[in-house]
């Protein structure tokens, strides 16, 4: 796709959200059903993910760990953004690769201090670019991708979060 192609599949969305701003907020949705072995099968709408424990946490390592699947989710949009950028632009990107490294300390999680918090403590997001881009284009593109990814933008602006619950049968 060239950035003419991309431009004439999005200036119709653009177009409609600037008219109907209501249009442009899509609610997006997963599901999962626990499973055995604490595992949780996670419909994604293109396949079935059954999450479960990290080894450190004492899963078997068959099971997607769920940290695992955020810092993958970051990846797989910081690149389609990165490549979106690059098309609009017209930067020249022969290829990328897009790496992250998550640094967790699983004492929080396992409840073994209290002093330990729970979660990532720092993500890194790494781009080996193949391109013979200027450093202004460079600059732009890892800023725009930062900007628009919707995974890096909800990890560094943390969305709030509700939870709600419903008894199915006692």
């Amino acid at each position: 796709m060239n950035a003419d192609e991309l431009r004439a599949l999005q200036a119709p969305l653009k177009a409609q959200y600037r008219e109907r701003p209501e249009t442009a907020l899509i609610t997006l949705r997963a599901e999962g059903r626990v499973g055995e072995n604490i595992t949780c099968k996670i419909e994604t709408g293109l396949a079935r993910v059954e999450a479960g424990l990290h080894p450190a946490t004492g899963g078997d390592g068959l099971s997607a760990c769920s940290a695992d699947m955020l810092l993958e989710a970051l990846v797989g949009c910081a690149g389609v953004t990165l490549r979106a950028v690059a098309t609009a632009l017209g930067i020249p990107l022969r290829g990328a690769m897009i790496r992250t490294e998550g640094d967790l300390d699983f004492r929080g999680t396992l409840g073994v201090s209290k002093d330990v918090p729970i979660g990532f403590k720092q993500i890194r997001l790494h781009f080996d670019l193949d391109t013979d881009a200027s450093e202004e284009q460079l600059a732009t593109l890892l800023r725009l991708t930062e900007r628009y990814c919707v995974v890096y933008q909800t990890l560094s602006h943390p969305a709030a979060i509700s939870v709600l619950h419903h008894v199915v049968s006692r």
